[in-house]
């Protein structure tokens, strides 16, 4: 049988196939859109806390009292409070309480959130219809007015009683993320496959769903950090946080009436700064977690 086929052979002078060119993507495109000094300052923050015993040179919980609001000088890098109590030391070793918190408090709500979206998600109608209810009702209630009551229950607060406060009041956007999620993906041949097989639920949460919205969750998650310590440091000055004599960024400002009227800016200041740009950074590290989210969503 003849080949009906034609071949064309290209001729000319100096003729050589056009290949594109592809550049390998520099140092500053793989860099361009990360939030960089967001995440320096932030490692310098955790790493100064981290490592508070060779940063401070004062004890932060002692009171120098022949130094009683003094202004930052070349001994008191930033002064002292009404107590006589070095800030510089206090920022350092403060920060572990209000990192420690926000941690504390965002792995609870992830849990809380996370387990409570998917059994909501997977559940029928019925059961789905009910069990949202609960967030709607929780968040039918000022949050703020939800943490007091809880707190003021519980008696002195402690960094894990704090935590748990928060926690438990913070996690019903978290699992209306999920809930929505897993319905989507539920009835996908995967999962209706580990269902016949036998999986039980940890197994389809843990092998299926989860890893197909943890990207979605990460800014929620992430955001949750910040918002936990600025929760703390709300509940510290209201005076219903951590006692004084637990060191926080958050106990610090509940001094901030006392500063005000003896004119030591320094005192309210210093904290706040500190813990505005922690979550400020934080803010914008879990923004970015949130365009890459979207930039892997709109190319799928």
């Amino acid at each position: 049988m003849p080949d009906d086929r034609k071949q064309f052979v290209v001729v000319g002078a100096d003729y050589r196939p056009h290949l594109p060119e592809r550049k390998a993507p520099s140092l500053r495109d793989k860099l361009k859109g990360k939030p960089l000094l967001s995440m320096g300052i932030l490692s310098i923050i955790v790493l100064g806390c981290i490592f508070a015993e060779q940063v401070y040179n004062h004890d932060p919980t002692g009171f120098y009292l022949q130094n009683l609001n003094e202004a930052p000088n070349g001994n008191f890098y930033f002064g002292t409070d009404s107590l006589g109590r070095d800030i510089f030391s206090m920022i350092w070793y403060g920060g572990r309480a209000s990192i420690l918190i926000g941690l504390l408090s965002t792995a609870i709500i992830t849990v809380i959130g996370v387990i409570y979206g998917c059994i909501s998600g997977s559940a029928d109608s019925r059961v789905d219809a009910v069990m949202m209810r609960v967030p709607e009702l929780i968040n039918s209630i000022p949050i703020i007015l939800l943490v007091l009551l809880l707190t003021s229950v519980m008696g002195k607060q402690n960094i894990l009683k704090i935590s748990f406060v928060i926690g438990v009041t913070g996690w019903c956007a978290l699992a209306r993320i999920v809930r929505s999620e897993v319905r989507q993906i539920r009835s996908s041949e995967y999962v209706l496959a580990a269902h016949c097989m036998g999986g039980s639920f940890l197994h389809i949460m843990a092998r299926h769903l989860i890893p197909n919205f943890v990207s979605t969750i990460m800014f929620v998650v992430v955001s949750s950090i910040s918002l936990s310590m600025s929760m703390e440091s709300t509940l510290s000055f209201l005076g219903l946080g951590l006692p004084v004599d637990v060191i926080s960024w958050g106990s610090m400002l509940s001094l901030a009436n006392k500063a005000l009227l003896s004119n030591t800016w320094w005192v309210i200041i210093i904290p706040g700064l500190f813990l505005i740009i922690t979550l400020v950074c934080i803010t914008n590290i879990a923004y970015f977690f949130r365009r890459e989210t979207n930039k892997l969503e709109s190319i799928l």
